[in-house]
């Protein structure tokens, strides 16, 4: 029941949920592989981690492209020598009604949430098999739990992954564990990606409301990560207590 050694792959680590989870496992003893697609907040990132004495590892990656995850899989193997989590965590929400259609916007969100999270998988799973221990943690979204208007195609993507997630868990034998998260209103710089700036400035106002800290997912994260082997957190919701 523990975190420290562990190595752990954290893809969207430049900020929100994945920069918060990179800190705190990091500060548990985890060797952090940090991978996001702008370079100066994930180095930003890492360098926190490495003055607080934690260890951080760092690659430029975009989730969009299987040959990005494929090369952060083995720059955590080749460093560590292991790959014991990743967390498939990158994601973006350019919401919107279906009328406005904003079908370039649907297709980033199947891109990098669908898309992103599947090559994920498929990076890590030879090693995982190799090993014959491993763990998976996709980060969903409550937004597939209650289904409500502007959010149709981002549900969709992340319902897809709570989809992915438990088929995996079933195929995936003793040895391979698998979660799936599901973070409720986070204040994080989801509303950055929306291109329909009426949705965004709701979107803002609602997170300021009654956003929760992208730690509570972090402390999420841990904890499914710090079960014994043999104990496999399916799923976990975390929202706002005032979130409907």
């Amino acid at each position: 029941m523990t975190i420290t050694g562990k190595t752990v792959i954290i893809t969207g680590a430049s900020s929100g949920i994945g920069r918060a989870t990179a800190v705190r496992l990091a500060g548990r003893g985890a060797v952090v592989v940090l991978g996001a697609r702008r370079e100066d907040p994930l180095v930003d990132v890492a360098d926190e981690i490495a003055a607080a004495g934690g260890n951080a590892i760092h690659r430029v990656t975009d989730v969009r492209n299987r040959a990005d995850l494929q090369a952060l899989v083995e720059l955590a193997v080749e460093r560590t020598g292991k790959l014991d989590v990743i967390v498939n965590n990158a994601g973006i929400g350019p919401i919107s009604r279906f009328d406005a259609l904003r079908v370039e916007d649907w297709d980033a969100m199947i891109d990098v949430n669908l898309r992103g999270t599947l090559y994920g998988i498929a990076a890590a799973l030879p090693v995982f098999q190799r090993q014959q221990s491993g763990h998976v943690i996709n980060i969903v979204s409550t937004a597939g739990i209650k289904i409500v208007p502007t959010m149709g195609v981002y549900a969709a993507t992340k319902n897809a992954v709570r989809t992915i997630t438990e088929c995996l868990r079933q195929e995936a034998g003793p040895h391979l564990r698998v979660t799936e998260i599901s973070p409720g209103m986070t204040s994080t710089n989801f509303a950055d990606s929306m291109t329909d700036l009426a949705v965004k400035d709701a979107m803002r106002a609602r997170l300021g409301d009654i956003a929760i800290s992208p730690d509570a997912i972090a402390r999420g994260v841990a904890f499914a990560i710090e079960q014994p082997a043999d104990v496999d957190v399916g799923s976990i919701v975390i929202r706002p207590t005032a979130q409907d």
